[in-house]
Parts: C-alpha cells; structure tokens; sequence
C-alpha cells in the first residue's frame, strides 16, 4: 500500500470515479454521445484521475505496480487536456464501460486497506 500521504490521491481518483459512474448510470452511447454536458462532466471527472495519478505516481513510483495502467491514464489525460480536438467520443465512452469499472473497484481495495 502506498504511503499515507498518496491517499488524498487516491481519494480523489476514487470520488471522481464515482460522479462518472453516477453521470452514466441508466445511460447509453446515444444518451452520451448527443448530452455536450454529460461529455463534458465525463471528461472533467477523467481529467482530475489523470492528474491525481500523475501527482501520486510523482512522489509514489511504485504506485505504478499497483496501478499497472496508470501511465496510460495520465496519458489520456492528458489527450483530453491538450488534444481535446481529436477526442473520440467513442473512445471516452469504451474507457467509461471497460476500464473505469476494474480502476474504481482497485482504488477503493486500496483505500480500504491503508485505514
């Protein structure tokens, strides 16, 4: 488990996971893709992961053993930051029903288990 000081990290990997899960809940492609809001409250939320794990994986490298994707989190972070032209809709909706579920369910393991 990392260290104490990474949990505000995680924490706020953890509740930003939670709002996208809410935002999404009972809502399809076609809801997603037509709703400019619920997009752009998406994209918010995965920002705020992307830059928590950057700021985590800075001062706690082994978090990457914990969060094996968390490069490719940061990364797509930084996608919706600086390459928000050429964000998919399609790829943001595949990342909310594939990989958000496994990343909400391993940060919660771990705040669980640093109390």
């Amino acid at each position: 488990m990392p260290p104490h000081e990474i949990r505000k990290y995680l924490y706020d990997v953890a509740a930003a996971s939670d709002l996208i899960t809410s935002f999404v809940d009972g809502k399809n492609f076609d809801d997603y893709r037509n709703d400019s809001m619920l997009r752009s409250a998406v994209e918010r939320q995965f920002e705020i992961i992307g830059e928590a794990l950057n700021q985590a994986v800075k001062r706690y490298p082994d978090l990457k053993d914990e969060i094996p994707d968390a490069s490719r989190i940061i990364s797509f972070r930084n996608r919706l930051i600086h390459g928000y032209a050429t964000v998919s809709d399609e790829v943001v909706w595949g990342i909310v029903e594939k990989y958000l579920p496994p990343l909400r369910k391993q940060v919660k393991m771990m705040l669980e288990g640093s109390s």
